[in-house]
């Protein structure tokens, strides 16, 4: 698009200017945002949020399973993964605080040896702005809890109206299926790797421990230890 400045003589402009002005500035614009994206930092968040919420599911499932392999009442299988669930929530949330806070102090240390030394060198710095991107350590702690909780609800929720038992243990491992390739594949979206190898892989993971758990837990419990 054009658009022409300046005095018309007899239909002619001779001093005229002429200015493009390109169509698509939102767009290139938007184009260079989204090639700019940091997916290194987006993986931090991303990395405690699927770590929370797998961690979950697969430990309240593997719980109940285990449960279920010698126990066949509901209300047995219930209470352990529930157990499991504030168990482990309070686990998560105390662990990354802890992981956060040590991650705090040290990057706080580091910043008050480079301030003595910029102020020695005569450089002013923006202390307010280094402290904004520190680390929060009741954030991933209530963060980490949260889903921890939100993975680990989902067998629970499964197992909750089912009164045969071997029908409660087949929804429970196709539902912590189901929900270990969708965590898998919304984690490889946003991180952008693939999905495929993704999906597998947590797929196997949650497997193994299921089977291990429902193994180990049927020995012991069937030759009396």
């Amino acid at each position: 698009m054009a658009f022409q400045l300046g005095a018309r003589v007899n239909g002619i402009s001779p001093n005229s200017l002429e200015i493009d002005i390109p169509m698509h500035t939102n767009s290139a614009l938007k184009t260079e945002n989204e090639s700019n994206i940091d997916y290194f930092q987006r993986a931090q968040w991303l990395r405690a949020a699927m770590l929370g919420a797998n961690d979950g599911l697969i430990t309240v499932a593997s719980l109940m399973i285990g449960v279920g392999a010698i126990k066949e009442d509901i209300s047995v299988m219930l209470l352990a993964g529930f157990a499991g669930l504030v168990a482990g929530a309070c686990s998560m949330a105390i662990g990354e605080f802890v992981s956060v806070y040590t991650q705090y102090d040290i990057e706080v240390a580091q910043m008050k040896r480079e301030r003595e030394a910029n102020n020695t060198n005569g450089v002013v710095d923006d202390e307010t702005m280094e402290r904004e991107k520190l680390p929060n350590p009741f954030q991933a702690a209530l963060a980490s809890a949260l889903a921890f909780s939100v993975g680990a609800v989902m067998p629970l929720l499964a197992a909750a109206f089912i009164k045969d038992h071997r029908v409660r243990m087949g929804v429970v491992a196709a539902v912590v299926s189901l929900a270990l390739l969708v965590f898998g594949g919304v984690g490889a979206l946003v991180g952008k790797t693939p999905v495929m190898r993704s999906c597998v892989r947590v797929l196997i993971g949650g497997w193994m421990a299921m089977a291990i758990t429902f193994g180990f837990t049927k020995l012991i419990g069937t030759t009396g230890l």
